[in-house]
Formats: C-alpha cells, structure tokens, sequence
C-alpha cells in the first residue's frame, strides 16, 4: 500500500489520484474544528487511485507564517493517530522546495 503526503500549502499533491478534486488540508480542518486534536483520522485520509491514501497538510497562506510548522503538525498529527500502518510498502512526501522557516 502506498500514502502520498502533500507537504506545500497550495495542496495540489493528491488532486490528480484524487480524480481531480481537491482535497480539505489537516491545517484547515484543525482550524475548523478547534484543534488538531479534535480530528480523526478517516478525517483526512482519502483513498484515490488503486487505493492510494492522500493527505495534504496545508499551511498559512503565501507570506503569512511558517509553511514548516504544518507540515510538522501534520505529521505528528498522522503518526500519533496510527496513519502509519505496518501494511504501507511506501510513503511518499511532496515537499515544498523553498521553505524558509
């Protein structure tokens, strides 16, 4: 099994597996939600193409704080909550290449 992590607040990582919809960010729902504690897992993950799982951790819009910080959250976000699963062969990370922070 395989899981594709958008790491770039643009979230256009899994959009394609996707079928071509967008996909709710960990940043934006924890907002909506209160916290990143209040979200669940199936909250997140979507299963796309030949049952790829896809999460986008989003991230404050272009100049406005840290780009770095939700990707932290959402990691730590996936791995307290059990995304990573013994039955993943593979995880791959789109990773924003100009993070400044």
């Amino acid at each position: 099994k395989v899981m594709i992590v958008g790491c770039d607040p643009k979230a256009d990582a899994t959009r394609l597996i996707l079928h071509s919809k967008a996909q709710e960010t960990i940043m934006h729902l924890a907002a909506e939600a209160g916290s990143v504690e209040d979200l669940e897992l199936e909250d997140v993950l979507k299963a796309g193409y030949a049952g790829i799982k896809c999460v986008e951790s989003g991230g404050p819009e272009p100049g406005v704080g840290c780009a770095g910080r939700g990707v932290i959250t959402a990691i730590n976000f996936l791995e307290e909550d059990g995304a990573y699963d013994d039955e993943l062969d593979f995880v791959f990370y789109d990773v924003l290449g100009d993070v400044v922070c």
